[in-house]
């Protein structure tokens, strides 16, 4: 096959014109391309009045050695060279016991699908519940109040991206990707029911609504080829031996024998980390951000991307915003949603934490983002005692932790329980106030409340300057309207689980992975980061 880049078409453009186009750049009738597969499609909205789609394709046709002499090396055309991804021969080492696989979020779900592909039988255990049932406790949260502890936004089927928007891009391709695991994961999710386009798409979305019939797919082939999924199942304790993991203990009384354990737990397991610490496994505190959800109405921004006439099938527009502040700290943009909702996102009581979600129609009518600071152990140390545990102070490794916990109390306070939304006027005011000129797109109750008292005089000052400042990218940005909620104090794990090489902690037969354990930071990657985990064991251990 051959493959062209950098292929630019007006957004509306048909098949028929595309393949007109490689026909031209390939001096052929269009009629001569035998197939066409898109790598990658993306939007090109620098001029609001000319908007272009921008491809790379791969296309078959008669004399590609022919057509590459001639045309090789012009306009972007060379030899197309397919992405394989290759899991390791099988180890020799003898695997006494199938290997556990703890959280079933990207990485769990992920580690343990490939596991049972290649035949190991894993045991994944999970605290919450199926995705389905988890989505009717959510609803139900979201409705009254009422709180699972073990099954909400952070926990359960599918982790916590099943509910956001279900973004698939990645900052790990190219040369840190040699082992083609991004276009693996793509390929696994369409294989699970996602749709075809997010292979090529620039920004590949799901959305919850898709997320909750995918994650069960992959659950039910990991059972189909010999895995065994287990729910409502909280690991409590660890039985270790000569620094060595000897087996696994549940809230049922149950006990799993193991040699090899994934700590796959999400960033939100804090009463893990805290069991992990007591069996010193060695951890540390690593920078994070916490900041704000800021609403704007989804017209609003799709007209400042796109123009005032964008094509409806250019659906609600995105946008990514950084900057570096007057006091050195970075503020930017996280987990946009396009036509979304902000989501009550808390999983213990009397804490309270924001996050955003969008269907994978993106049809709501405001669009919301994080708009976050980013924190490090330095801005930790003040907060062990404020945000600890029944009065027990955390350690030094857990102290990002405690400084979640600080924050999402005052949340719940300042709202009384409900999210905390205020406009962005009455923000920089540090003031109360009802609502502007549009209302919130909020899953659960919202209470209008001086959102501004959550943060230390840093993070607020911070967030201030950096909102407004974003009104110079996106008119509007920083309007007194804009709605601001909180807190958001999820971005990423506050903990890093080191691991060595071989991917092992300080423990034997302990891997630490994901985004939880410090090593991704979206769905993509955590998904990617259970492969790799995967293929270690793989890589070290044969079939029994």
């Amino acid at each position: 096959m051959i493959q062209l880049s950098q292929i630019t078409m007006p957004v509306g453009h048909t098949e028929e014109q595309l393949k007109k186009k490689i026909g031209k750049l390939l001096r052929i009738a269009p009629g001569q391309i035998r197939e066409l597969q898109i790598i990658r499609k993306s939007v090109d909205a620098r001029k609001k009045q000319e908007l272009k789609y921008v491809y790379t394709v791969a296309v078959s046709a008669n004399n590609e050695t022919e057509l590459l002499r001639k045309t090789g090396g012009k306009n972007g055309i060379s030899a197309y060279k397919e992405q394989t991804y290759v899991f390791p021969e099988q180890g020799t080492e003898e695997l006494l016991h199938p290997p556990v696989i703890v959280g079933s979020g990207p990485a769990g779900l992920f580690c343990a699908w490939m596991l049972a592909k290649q035949g190991y039988r894993p045991i994944l255990l999970e605290r919450g519940e199926t995705a389905s049932k988890r989505k009717e406790i959510v609803d139900f949260f979201w409705k009254t109040g009422v709180l699972d502890p073990d099954c909400n936004v952070q926990f359960g089927e599918g982790g916590a991206g099943t509910f956001s928007d279900g973004k698939l891009n990645t900052g790990v391709k190219g040369e840190k990707d040699k082992n083609h695991r991004n276009q693996q994961v793509l390929d696994l999710f369409v294989q699970a029911g996602a749709p075809e386009q997010i292979r090529y798409n620039g920004r590949p979305h799901l959305g919850t609504d898709l997320l909750v019939k995918i994650v069960e797919n992959i659950r039910n082939d990991i059972i189909r080829l010999g895995g065994t999924v287990k729910f409502r199942t909280t690991v409590t304790d660890l039985k270790i031996k000569n620094d060595t993991i000897q087996s696994v203990l549940t809230q049922t009384g149950e006990e799993i024998p193991c040699q090899a354990l994934v700590l796959a737990i999400g960033h939100s397991a804090r009463d893990t980390f805290r069991m992990l610490e007591k069996h010193q496994l060695s951890m540390q505190a690593k920078s994070f951000a916490v900041g704000v959800r800021i609403e704007h109405p989804e017209p609003m921004i799709t007209e400042s991307q796109y123009g005032p006439d964008a094509p409806e099938e250019l659906g609600a527009a995105n946008y990514k915003l950084a900057r570096t502040l007057e006091n050195g700290r970075g503020v930017f943009s996280f987990c946009m949603c396009p036509g979304g909702y902000v989501v009550n996102a808390s999983s213990e009581e009397g804490l309270l934490a924001v996050n955003g979600m969008s269907y994978s129609g993106r049809d709501s009518r405001n669009s919301n983002g994080a708009i976050v600071v980013s924190v490090d152990p330095n801005d930790f140390a003040p907060y062990r005692a404020s945000g600890s545990f029944e009065g027990e102070p955390l350690s030094d490794a857990l102290s990002g932790l405690a400084f979640q916990r600080h924050l999402e109390k005052q949340a719940f306070r300042i709202g009384q329980g409900s999210v905390p939304v205020q406009t962005f006027g009455n923000f920089k005011e540090k003031k109360e106030g009802g609502p502007g000129s549009f209302e919130p797109c909020i899953c659960g109750n919202f209470a209008y409340a001086n959102t501004a008292e959550i943060f230390p005089d840093f993070l607020y000052e911070s967030l201030k300057e950096g909102i407004s400042g974003f009104d110079r990218k996106i008119r509007g940005f920083g309007m007194d309207d804009a709605l601001v909620s909180g807190v958001e104090s999820r971005t990423s794990s506050p903990v890093r689980i080191t691991r060595d090489e071989e991917l092992e902690s300080n423990i034997k037969g302990i891997y630490p992975c994901g985004e939880g354990a410090g090593y991704a930071g979206g769905i993509t990657s955590a998904a990617m980061d259970g492969l790799k985990v995967a293929e270690r064991i793989g890589a070290r251990y044969r079939r029994s």
